[in-house]
């Protein structure tokens, strides 16, 4: 076929552009995958390029099995030797290939978030350091954000006492990272990166051999990926990068919008492409997209534009309810309306909120409808106990110097090896310089004639047994394809006995191991290290199902990639969206700002806008104000639905968004000035600005404002602990200090 056929302008300009640095700045809708799929067969069957000189990477598993697939239907045949991956899978790649330079071998396993934080647990605890002033997870982010940025701990920067703390959290944490022949998802771009610096001989081979580097949601590269990409590309220089900084909405982990004004700063001669055309939304979505984008600054101002037969569309429904439970209920309704009518499936809705706390209400609301629903972010598959037991099995058998998963199977199905015995273990192998599992293996091979069976007393019997069982399934490794591998394991350990304890959690638990194995068939030719890393840098994404005729319900952050028909956005309160975190941030309320307009443009047809008057908080509720981002919606766009006053009966007064559009001070920094209903009783207000008083669960603060309100004393408070909160005196069990 003619590669260019059926593409825009704009799309024909980006596949076929000549070499060098490209940056295309793809709209939301405009047909990016494409654009980046024709120009891999572009330049494989109309430049003469070879796959094996081609280097594409993107940011989730799916896409790239999606952009391989596109590729192979193009030419017409399967491309061998195309590089096309995940940042972190193309990573490991280059890490196992070229191990012989690096402090671990090419067996090393990839921990996830669980381990991780097991290791800094550790690493905390043999500092003897307290974790609550330490929280695991809190270092760990630290230490995330150290390697993203280039930092190894001998560079991790030191200005206060913490930062000390953490740097020796850090050093302590990567040595047992490499006792265990492991890295964490950070490692692998970080090794890589430091592969190249220090190797340039290495770095010139790599960049020679891919002469094309393409480079999918190039705005969510942060330093060490961007670093990578101009190492890759170092000597050919032929990049072409595909984003859209106004969909940059992942700066929480690093991502820097700011690499696509680096790109042009780097690569001055770089041909810049737009594309503006639309396939996906109305114009009318469109327009109320653009109106809440165009208030950032730093961007490449776009107009999109939508298909002829989309240049209209049904205006975007905007409701208020009374309260959350009021907002949940609204969007199972209008759900049910619409299928009923046969307006719309099931399959049909996305229901979106800013935190995955948000989704309580929305469960029970489609619970007591009776209706399905799929919720994206749950406890994930791979995240179950028996399923992650399993995969720290295989993962031993790869690699016996793996401590966490030792750890967390040596006792399980239950065989005697307590507390006592790991210590034991543990003295063992730290007085000889090995690993936990170099013994164990020892054990088993040597007996009694080991030089630990004196040293490690009674429990020496039981470890060897184990020991003996892990030797037998490294030995059956080599030979026995992976299922039949995986069966014996499941059969040496009579995991389903200890699993499935005939209750329906059990049958339900023994049916996800039987799930993890129908999963080793896939690599039935391929070896247990392909496995393993296939499993650790699957995201949420890769595990949704293409289709489901149930709701999704999912956060903003998830929905990044996906389009549904009908999409509602939920919690449209400032403090929920914009999120409190972001309001004296002008970085982070304009990443809240590309979130919104993600979640905007990621429908087909129709958006709806739910927001609550009030918000329930430990059996109180709080009035909420009003997005600030609805205001920039055009009115000639917006349906307003829902009440637009509170219920005469109702204590527990909301500002809702008619009353208070053109009242637009922030509860953080003002009291927007409240319309007194007319029946309401002359109180006056027991608490005043200054005061200092105690709440029940969120501790001391400092009153704000105080005023009536519906028959009710209404406080402004600010808490150390949680922040700015407004509540009803008459619930809120206040304790003047």
């Amino acid at each position: 076929m003619n590669i260019l056929q059926d593409l825009n302008p704009q799309q024909q300009a980006a596949v076929a552009a000549e070499g060098g640095p490209v940056l295309v700045l793809a709209g939301p809708g405009s047909g990016k995958t494409r654009v980046l799929t024709r120009r891999i067969a572009y330049l494989i069957n109309q430049v003469g390029v070879s796959p094996y000189h081609i280097l594409s990477v993107t940011f989730t598993n799916k896409a790239a099995r999606e952009m391989q697939t596109r590729v192979e239907q193009l030419l017409g045949q399967r491309v061998q030797g195309l590089w096309l991956g995940t940042f972190h899978a193309v990573c490991a790649r280059i890490l196992r290939r070229e191990q012989k330079y690096l402090p671990f071998t090419s067996s090393f396993v990839i921990f996830d978030d669980d381990d991780q934080q097991s290791l800094i647990k550790r690493a905390i605890k043999e500092l003897n350091l307290d974790e609550k002033l330490y929280r695991p997870t809190s270092v760990h982010a630290a230490i995330s954000t150290a390697k993203n940025n280039l930092l190894f701990p001998k560079d991790y920067p030191t200005s206060t006492y913490r930062d000390e703390v953490i740097a020796r959290i850090y050093q302590r944490y990567q040595e047992l990272l490499l006792a265990s022949n492991a890295l964490d998802f950070d490692d692998l771009l970080l090794y890589a990166w430091h592969l190249f610096e220090e190797n340039p001989a290495v770095r010139e081979d790599y960049s020679r051999r891919f002469e094309h580097v393409l480079v999918d949601e190039f705005q969510d590269t942060n330093t060490v990926q961007y670093e990578l990409l101009r190492q890759l590309a170092s000597f050919h220089n032929n990049i072409f990068v595909v984003g859209d900084e106004d969909q940059s909405i992942y700066r929480w982990r690093g991502a820097d919008y700011r690499n696509v004004l680096r790109f042009e700063q780097d690569y001055p001669a770089c041909k810049k492409i737009l594309l503006e055309q639309n396939y996906r939304s109305t114009q009318v979505v469109l327009d109320a997209a653009q109106a809440v984008i165009n208030r950032n600054r730093n961007r490449t101002p776009k107009r999109l534009r939508s298909l002829p037969e989309k240049s209209t569309g049904e205006k975007i429904t905007l409701y208020e309810a009374v309260d959350d439970y009021g907002e949940a209920a609204y969007v199972v309704d209008t759900i049910q309306q619409l299928v009923a009518s046969g307006r719309a499936r099931l399959g049909d809705f996305a229901v979106m909120y800013r935190t995955n706390a948000q989704s309580r209400l929305l469960e029970e609301a489609f619970l007591r409808a009776g209706l399905p629903y799929r919720l994206v972010g749950a406890m994930r598959f791979y995240g179950r106990r028996e399923v992650k037991d399993m995969i720290a099995y295989l993962r031993l058998v790869q690699n016996p110097a793996d401590e966490v998963s030792l750890g967390r199977v040596i006792n399980v199905p239950p065989r005697g090896i307590g507390d006592k015995a790991q210590m034991a273990l543990q003295m063992a192998a730290r007085q000889a310089g090995v690993s936990t599992g170099q013994v164990l293996l020892e054990l088993a091979e040597q007996g009694k004639d080991s030089p630990h069976w004196e040293a490690i007393g009674r429990p020496a019997a039981l470890l060897a047994d184990f020991g003996a069982l892990l030797a037998g399934w490294r030995q059956q490794a080599q030979t026995l394809p992976l299922p039949v591998l995986f069966g014996r394991i499941l059969e040496d350990l009579n995991y389903r006995e200890y699993i499935d304890d005939g209750t329906e959690e059990g049958q339900s638990r023994w049916e996800n191991v039987e799930e993890l194995r129908r999963l080793t068939y896939e690599y039935e030719d391929r070896d247990l290290t392909a496995f393993l890393e296939s499993l650790a840098l699957v995201s949420d994404q890769d595990t949704l199902p293409e289709q489901a005729e149930a709701p999704t319900l999912l956060t903003l952050h998830a929905a990044k990639g996906l389009e549904f028909p009908i999409v509602f956005i939920v919690g449209l309160d400032d403090g929920l969206l914009p999120h409190n975190r972001s309001l004296d941030d002008p970085e982070e309320m304009a990443e809240e700002r590309r979130l919104f307009y993600v979640g905007l443009t990621r429908t087909r047809n129709r958006v709806f806008l739910v927001r609550a008057a009030q918000r329930s908080t430990f059996g109180s509720f709080q009035d909420s104000i009003p997005s600030r981002f609805l205001e920039d919606l055009p009115d000639e766009l917006i349906e307003q639905n829902g009440s637009r006053r509170r219920s005469a009966s109702s204590r527990r007064g909301g500002a809702s968004l008619w009353e208070s559009r053109n009242l637009r001070q922030s509860a953080y920094a003002g009291t927007p000035q409240r319309v007194q209903p007319a029946s309401a009783p002359i109180l006056q207000p027991r608490y005043r600005a200054g005061m200092r008083v105690r709440h029940p669960s969120w501790g001391e603060g400092l009153v704000v404002d105080s005023r009536i309100q519906d028959d009710d004393e209404t406080v402004d408070i600010f808490f150390e602990s949680v922040g700015f909160k407004r509540v009803a005196a008459s619930l809120a069990n206040l304790e003047v200090l």
